[in-house]
């Protein structure tokens, strides 16, 4: 026994530390008792457990390649927590690899947030780090921390670096697409796709591009949840590490305080957000994400707000999918801080972050020098407006959405005859039959893929160009869904479509040779068919499939709520409203 185990204990404040949320056996002291001795068997020294704690949310899982550094950052943190007079201790939640999940990782994005809270709470900690990176940990770990509402700072696993194929940069995964995209169509060969694939990722963390997870990573540190420059710096820089290191002393000095996420999450922050998002021509899946967040607190996005935002946000990052560069370019020319100072003039510089400065202040402390090949002057923008647009009408009575920056702007203004895919299956089996009847002024609609479908919201929006017109040259063309698309994709690609077909929204009604009007300048979304025609179509529809009887899915069955609402289940938002079928 060491002389430090000797010493008679320390009294540690009632709720601190060790003596936080203790198991209720009936006697308290037997409870502390109990609960040191067991933690006494890890090796903890006795003046280890009368330290305040900080616990270490992380989503580390040998199915999910975003998270490969984890164990660093991890070390990191503790290193952090520990150099500030903490206990760090970590410990493990769900992890979403996006592509290692079937049918799809949406569906279990608020499974996580709730083992997220639920671990939050039940665990003794007087503040949270959380590290997340891949498309969906990070919305999980800020909806389950923004329910549990204690000091919590937001750590990210950071972008890959790009690669190299012959004489092309590479990053996934929006290369990936454009590369498969050529293969389909026939201009490069099996042995050159496979090369490629060998390539697309080679370093570890999150898309290289302007993906979801970037997008995400961003929208926290603009909603001032992490550190100032904390979002893009890449996975294997060395400053990724210090970030993490001084987010552990970050953890610390918050302990006690009032700086919970419920303060730094607010009607203003989420529209300082919101105005990121449209300027760094994010992902359509943020504002799925964003909005369930909001929801947490009692925060409601309204789409026209968004569409109001979007016309006075002009695209002032240079990356790819709307662009060219990728993330590790926005690093170097000063990351979110400087795209912020851009739009300084439109954002609440007055919302508090999590380390105590303003937003204005922040923006006014950072480096002045930026890169203006990759954020462009608030006067000099790539693109006039927002990156994304919300459309309403019949077709979508509760909105849909258009990343508009990563589509061709000759097909926002349209009128076309609809060529309808019933569900996944139907489309895998039909986009590149032969004798498909399409062209490249028609509209590929895909039914049954939106949040209470079979296949839960899958990023199977960006529709593949059918492979005839593909191999004749056609580069785009317009598609309308009520799935989701990937961040790194680019096209005309109508989403989120709401409410969505498996709710007997007016997408289930679509049939092949309809035709439907597109105008993004009135943000209108409309199917030309009149009522009397679309009230015959729904009288003939099947019943709906039975729902799930037991476990997670019977709980996405009963509680899922649409797009515009943020796919979240209606007993976690603030109100906890349990809007479901029960």
């Amino acid at each position: 026994m060491s002389e430090q185990d000797k010493k008679p204990p320390t009294p540690t404040p009632t709720g601190l530390g060790f003596r936080r949320g203790l198991t209720n056996y009936g006697d308290p002291k037997f409870s502390i008792y109990l609960r040191r001795s067991f933690a006494r068997s890890m090796g903890y020294s006795r003046e280890m457990l009368d330290k305040p704690i900080v616990g270490i949310c992380h989503s580390a899982s040998g199915y999910n390649n975003c998270h490969r550094d984890m164990p660093a950052l991890i070390d990191a943190v503790k290193r952090g927590v520990l150099a500030a007079g903490a206990l760090p201790i970590d410990f493990p939640t769900i992890s979403l690899g996006e592509t290692f999940l079937t049918p799809t990782s949406l569906k279990y994005r608020n499974l996580m947030s709730m083992d997220v809270e639920e671990m939050i709470r039940a665990q003794p900690m007087d503040a949270v780090v959380l590290i997340g990176g891949c498309d969906k940990t990070v919305p999980a770990q800020l909806m389950g921390a923004a329910s549990a509402d204690i000091p919590t700072v937001q750590v990210v696993t950071g972008p890959m670096s790009t690669s190299r194929y012959k004489s092309e940069r590479l990053g996934a995964c929006t290369d990936c697409r454009r590369f498969w995209a050529t293969y389909r169509a026939g201009k490069i060969t099996d042995a050159e796709i496979d090369q490629v694939e060998g390539r697309l990722a080679s370093t570890t963390g999150t898309c290289a591009v302007m993906g979801t997870a970037s997008t995400m990573a961003s929208i926290a540190e603009a909603l001032g949840m992490m550190p100032a420059g904390a979002a893009a710096v890449p996975a294997v820089d060395a400053d990724r590490l210090r970030i993490a290191e001084a987010s552990g002393k970050l953890a610390v000095s918050l302990m006690g305080s009032d700086m919970r996420p419920s303060k730094i999450i607010t009607e203003k922050s989420v529209e300082n957000a919101l105005r990121v998002l449209l300027a760094i021509g994010g992902s359509t899946n943020a504002i799925i994400h964003l909005t369930a967040i909001a929801g947490r607190l009692g925060i409601k996005i309204d789409l026209k707000r968004l569409n109001a935002l979007s016309d006075t946000t002009p695209v002032l990052v240079d990356l790819k999918p709307s662009g060219s560069g990728y993330m590790e370019d926005l690093a170097a020319a000063g990351g979110v801080p400087a795209v912020m100072r851009e739009l300084k003039p439109l954002l609440h510089l007055d919302c508090i972050t999590i380390t105590g400065e303003t937003i204005g202040e922040r923006i006014d402390a950072w480096e002045p020098w930026v890169d203006r090949n990759v954020v462009r002057p608030l006067k000099e923008p790539l693109q006039a407006v927002g990156g994304l647009v919300a459309l309403f009408g019949n077709l979508a009575p509760n909105g849909a959405i258009l990343k508009r920056a990563a589509a061709d702007s000759a097909l926002f203004e349209k009128e076309g005859r609809c060529v309808v895919f019933e569900s996944l299956e139907d489309l895998s089996n039909r986009i590149d039959a032969p004798d498909l009847d399409v062209t490249a002024d028609d509209i590929l609609v895909l039914k049954n893929a939106g949040p209470m479908s079979e296949a839960c919201m899958p990023e199977a929006g960006y529709l593949p160009i059918p492979k005839k017109l593909a191999a004749a040259g056609v580069k785009d063309i317009m598609r309308i869904s009520d799935a989701r698309m990937s961040g790194t994709a680019f096209g005309s690609v109508i989403l989120h479509v709401s409410p969505d077909s498996a709710s007997g929204g007016t997408l289930a009604l679509v049939e092949n040779g309809d035709r439907i009007r597109l105008s993004v300048s009135k943000r209108s979304l409309e199917l030309l068919v009149d009522e009397k025609t679309l009230a015959a179509r729904r009288a003939k529809r099947p019943p709906a499939p039975p729902p799930a009887v037991r476990g997670h899915s019977w709980l996405h069955d009963q509680f899922m709520t649409q797009a515009e609402e943020g796919c979240d289940f209606s007993f976690l938002k603030k109100e906890g409203a349990c809007s479901g079928k029960v």
